[in-house]
């Protein structure tokens, strides 16, 4: 499919590290932008040294920077100022989630850059946002995940078992709204001609997200207990061990599905009228005592088996996969979820972003090396190959 792509023709020059900022240009060149990754000469974004498993590349990397272009620049001289101030020129979106105020020490600000080039969008991420006395404090995921109340309802029930999302959570909640806010500004561009400033904060991003829980202690009542695996506040839901030594997750959401679940999964009926059990306030309350007489109903049967009883029933189900069964899922499989991407250490999987569309195929290209497009910029830009390398023998690029 060669249909042409939602964000073919835009330009996205990104000030990135580590994840919030490159998922949400990743994202952009999904839609066909031209991303042009800044990186800092012979070091680069510090994501590509977080691990090694992806054939020596790192794993966070290998996720968020595909189909960019990678540039390398030391903007503390002025001659990789100079190659910035002509991008910038060029281009209709700058992003970037550097230290709090560095971005505008170096004159980066929406206010200096906007006089200059009006029909630029600027999106700066950060931690706390701008202003209030948290804007000039260090954020990174697992802090943001604390500062936001994330901690306190996630884990087991002792103090010392909160526990952390497995995957970047608020770096990803912050990539997302900047992604969604360019795209808004673009649009909003287009009716004004003018560009504007979208300012995303990591700690309000994940407060949006954790907006049930806060509503649930609405006005000081009490918040949701940290339940582990399983829901704080609706039962059974949650996993449950089976015979043949596998968990499966299952979940009850109603009164009609309760009578089912007894009925057809549990194989006792009479359970539903219990007055422990009739209602999900009641069953929340008495959840170790259902607990127990679940696990006593699934003891003798295998995981394939209870599945089986659950689907009979109309209960939502799922297998408690690993990563190895997130790679094997035969639903991605059966739905060609998979593509080839090329990078420095040879051909690898990627997954096709999610919200496909008929109209166009998502942009899938290369994980860039550091600075592997630094001649090719320099030469669109009108260096001649003396200038250029003078460039890279006095470090600028």
């Amino acid at each position: 499919m060669n249909n042409p792509r939602p964000l073919d023709g835009i330009t996205v020059i990104s000030l990135e590290h580590a994840i919030a900022a490159p998922f949400c240009t990743r994202q952009l060149a999904d839609l066909g932008a031209r991303v042009i990754k800044v990186e800092r000469p012979g070091v680069g974004d510090f994501a590509r040294g977080y691990d090694e498993r992806v054939r020596g590349m790192a794993s966070h990397f290998v996720w968020t920077n595909r189909s960019k272009e990678s540039l390398s620049l030391d903007l503390k001289q002025d001659s990789a100022q100079t190659v910035l101030e002509q991008l910038l020129g060029q281009a209709d979106v700058l992003v970037q989630n550097l230290a709090p105020g560095a971005a505008a020490r170096m004159g980066l600000s929406f206010e200096a850059l906007h006089e200059r080039f009006p029909r630029l969008i600027v999106c700066d991420i950060s931690g706390y946002g701008e202003g209030g006395p948290y804007q000039d404090k260090k954020a990174y995921d697992l802090l943001i995940q604390s500062e936001s109340g994330f901690l306190s309802v996630t884990g087991g029930p002792g103090e010392d078992q909160m526990a952390k999302a497995g995957c970047s959570i608020a770096d990803i909640s912050a990539g997302m709204y900047a992604y969604s806010g360019i795209l808004s500004a673009l649009l909003l561009r287009g009716r004004t001609g003018k560009g504007s400033r979208i300012d995303v904060s990591m700690l309000e991003s994940m407060a949006e997200w954790m907006s049930f829980p806060m509503y649930y202690a609405f006005e000081g009542a009490t918040p949701p207990v940290r339940a582990g695996a399983a829901h704080a506040t609706i039962y059974p839901y949650g996993p449950f061990p089976v015979g043949d030594g596998n968990t499966v997750m299952l979940a009850v959401q109603n009164e009609r599905e309760w009578a089912s679940f007894c009925q057809t999964v549990l194989q006792r009926a009479e359970l539903a009228g219990d007055p422990r059990f009739t209602t999900t306030a009641l069953r929340v309350a008495n959840r170790e005592e259902l607990r127990a007489t679940i696990a006593e109903a699934f003891a003798g049967l295998t995981a394939e088996a209870v599945i089986e009883r659950l689907e009979q029933a109309q209960i939502a189900n799922a297998h408690v996969n690993d990563m190895q069964g997130l790679w094997n899922h035969p639903q991605l499989a059966a739905r060609d979820s998979w593509r080839e991407i090329d990078s420095p250490v040879g051909t690898l999987p990627a997954m096709l972003p999610p919200g496909r569309s008929n109209a166009f195929a998502p942009r899938m290209d290369a994980v860039p090396g550091l600075g592997e497009h630094t001649d090719k910029l320099l030469a669109e830009l009108g260096y001649a190959p003396a200038d250029i390398q003078r460039m890279h023998e006095s470090g600028a690029v």
